[in-house]
């Protein structure tokens, strides 16, 4: 692969290209770039998420935390899952010191009822606390991913570790610390056994779950000239990768890393000197987490936009990108998604980064877990130290809008094996209408817009019907287009599913109350689950 640069992303070629046919089996079919998309006059918006008011919903108030500037409980990637088995979410996290000469850190453990409300408890591995990993005799962690796999077949391997080791030494004459990945699996995530370790790295590298293509890939920390700090790419169908990464046909040196389109915080007194080359690049790529959601890869790129000289943590931000495989990547809004407050006294005053898994489906809302950096007992935090929590409307990263003047979005031909049409989308104000067209834009009867039942409400599942009959088996692996009329609203996504229920088939993140496995097969099911859990009264 050549070298990157700063110049911004090229476009996909499946965007360049499209498929003169797309498959829409697999999950929600979003908006959030124009894959779908023949022709339109609707407006694209995208859309942040918005912390949670009562953040952070972790913070370091155990002895084993620490104190002061040394105190931690807060996610650098690690892991925020929802486990079906036993109907708890589960964070992993980086916790303080266990000791400092020599530096060794904790990863410790905390469950949820509801996603807002954690609880530490006291387990076995260190006894009377929530540690279930402390570090090596002779190393200790940097970034750690944490993955909840529930398509492995040995219940012994269910929870998975990637754990970035670095061990000091003497390298000709010099101290430096080389960096590898520890393998670790657990039946339970509190229980971890060393599996194997990875060939060199480079600290904050990540691994994710690519289910489309069933692959495992190293997002390895790397620089270039232009770049600075960016991602080289590995991948393995085995999560057990313990290869040299040049003797594997699917290493890239490079792979992607911020660009010119990435505003810096020149606004700041940064820290720019030539001791630290690195450190010249304006914005750089300091983390990726991804995750499958629905029907394509979503990217959380923690961006850096600079270091400031004192008084603050470095400034690292998520945004998101969006992939429809797992390695080309569009990022079509370059604002902070999960961003740094400007308040000195708020828990991500600086170095926000995101959370293994990305984020999880809670009824009509998405969870964004975060790591963030501030003060502590009077005392300044470098690294993510507490945990916030941010939330966006189920499928809400973009939406295709109408003002009072009517608009229509036309698809692409598409096929499916469903029976029904579902929309997410918002009309509370206005109203959506929905047509199907054969291969030569012709209306199919029964299902003109004439037929439609008029939608006037905000819902992120509706089934879309239409008199005479909405049942579309009968349209079954055929070419076809779906033809929206919006008026002041807004549509988010929409899917062929194969019940009434809605189920979508698509993946789900890291999970979330009412679903059983990595994608819906549930439909509103998972709604009902998700507001027994968050009721106030729970």
């Amino acid at each position: 692969m050549a070298e990157l640069t700063r110049e911004p992303l090229a476009t996909p070629a499946y965007l360049v290209v499209p498929p003169s046919v797309i498959p829409i089996d697999v999950g929600r079919q979003l908006f959030v770039d124009d894959f779908l998309i023949e022709r339109t006059t609707l407006k694209r918006k995208h859309h942040l998420a918005m912390y949670w008011s009562g953040n952070p919903v972790l913070k370091p108030d155990k002895p084993w935390e620490g104190k002061g500037g040394s105190a931690r409980a807060g996610v650098f990637s690690d892991g925020v899952w929802y486990d079906p088995a036993d109907k708890l979410f589960k964070c992993w996290y980086w916790s303080s010191l266990s000791s400092s000469k020599p530096l060794r850190f904790y990863t410790c453990y905390a469950t949820s009822r509801d996603g807002v409300r954690w609880e530490k408890p006291s387990l076995d591995v260190v006894a009377g606390t929530n540690v279930v990993l402390h570090d090596d005799p002779e190393a200790w962690r940097n970034s750690c991913t944490v993955w909840l796999d529930l398509e492995e077949k040995d219940p012994q391997r269910r929870f998975k570790m990637f754990r970035v080791v670095c061990n000091e030494k003497m390298i000709n004459g010099k101290k430096q610390s080389p960096k590898k990945i520890r393998i670790h699996f657990s039946p339970d995530g509190i229980h971890w056994k060393l599996a194997g370790t990875s060939d060199d790295c480079g600290d904050r590298t990540t691994v994710f779950y690519n289910p489309f293509r069933k692959v495992w890939v190293f997002g390895l920390r790397s620089s270039g000239k232009e770049v600075s700090r960016c991602r080289a790419y590995v991948e393995s169908a085995d999560a057990l990768c313990t290869a040299s990464w040049d003797q594997l046909p699917s290493c890239r040196k490079q792979w992607v890393g911020a660009d010119k389109l990435d505003p810096d915080r020149s606004d700041l007194d940064l820290r720019r000197i030539p001791e630290r080359p690195w450190d010249l690049v304006p914005t750089q790529l300091y983390n990726l987490d991804c995750v499958a959601y629905e029907s394509l890869m979503l990217g959380c790129f923690s961006i850096w936009r600079g270091h400031p000289k004192a008084g603050r943590p470095k400034i690292n931000e998520v945004c998101i990108g969006f992939s429809r495989d797992g390695f080309h990547w569009t990022r079509p809004d370059r604002r902070a998604f999960c961003g740094v407050s400007e308040k000195k006294e708020d828990w991500n005053f600086g170095n926000v980064q995101s959370a293994g898994g990305c984020c999880l489906v809670v009824g009509d809302s998405l969870y964004f877990y975060v790591g963030g950096a501030g003060f502590h007992d009077g005392s300044f935090h470098a690294d993510p130290s507490f945990t916030g929590l941010a939330i966006l409307r189920r499928d809400g990263f973009a939406s295709m809008d109408a003002g009072v003047k009517e608009g229509v979005l036309t698809t692409r031909k598409v096929t499916f094996s469903g029976r029904h049409l579902f929309v997410n989308s918002d009309t509370s104000k206005g109203w959506l209408l929905v047509e199907v067209l054969d291969a030569d834009g012709n209306v199919i009867e029964p299902f003109a817009r004439n037929n439609c039942e008029w939608f006037v409400t905000s819902s992120t599942i509706h089934q879309v019907k239409w008199k005479g009959g909405s049942d579309l088996s009968a349209l079954r692996g055929k070419p076809v287009r779906f033809r929206f009329h919006l008026m002041k609203g807004s549509l988010y996504s929409f899917w062929v599913s194969p019940t009434t229920s809605g189920e979508s088939r698509g993946y789900v993140g890291a999970g979330g109350p009412g679903f059983i496995g990595t994608t819906d097969t549930v439909g509103v099911a998972a709604y009902r689950a998700a507001s027994d859990v968050t009721s106030p009264n729970r």
